[in-house]
C-alpha cells in the first residue's frame, strides 16, 4: 500500500470518526426542551400558588439549579473525554465506549436528579393542583420531539 493511499485511507477514517462523534453529541445533548420552563408557567401562572407554596417553590428551584449545572458541567467534560477518544482511536474501541458509557452515567443522573425536583415541585401542591401537575408531566413526556 503506497504511502498516499494510506493517508487518504486515514483521512476517510478521520473524517467518519469526527461525524460519528458530531452525531453521537447530538443524541447525546439534544436540543433544550422547554418542557421544564412549562411545568414551571404551570405552576407559576395556571395553578395559583398561595404565598407559601411560592416560597417553598423558589427554594427547591434554587437547590435544583445548581445541581443541574453541575450535572451538565459533569456531561460537557464526559463529552469532552469522548471526543479525545474519538479523535485518538478513530473507531469505537474501549475508549470510546468507556467514554459514551460516562456519558450515560452521568445523563442518568441528570434524569434523575430532573424527576427528584419534578416530585418535590408536586409534593407542594394542594389535591386540587395536582391532577393538572400530573397531566402536565404525562404531557411533557409523551409530547412529540419538535
Amino acid at each position: 500500500m503506497t504511502a498516499v493511499r494510506r493517508a487518504a485511507i486515514i483521512g476517510v477514517i478521520a473524517f467518519v470518526a469526527a461525524i460519528a462523534g458530531v452525531f453521537i453529541g447530538r443524541v447525546l445533548l439534544p436540543a433544550p426542551s422547554h418542557t421544564g420552563a412549562e411545568l414551571h408557567a404551570l405552576l407559576h401562572d395556571k395553578l395559583t400558588l398561595d404565598a407559601q407554596q411560592h416560597a417553598k417553590l423558589d427554594a427547591l428551584e434554587a437547590t435544583f439549579s445548581v445541581r443541574r449545572k453541575a450535572l451538565e458541567l459533569e456531561l460537557r467534560a464526559d463529552n469532552a473525554r469522548l471526543a479525545e477518544a474519538i479523535e485518538t482511536e478513530h473507531g469505537f474501541g474501549p475508549r470510546v465506549a468507556a467514554a459514551v458509557d460516562a456519558c450515560h452515567v452521568t445523563m442518568g443522573k441528570l434524569q434523575k436528579v430532573t424527576l427528584e425536583h419534578v416530585f418535590a415541585m408536586r409534593s407542594l401542591l394542594r389535591r386540587d393542583q395536582t391532577a393538572v401537575f400530573d397531566q402536565a408531566v404525562v404531557k411533557a413526556l409523551t409530547a412529540d420531539a419538535q
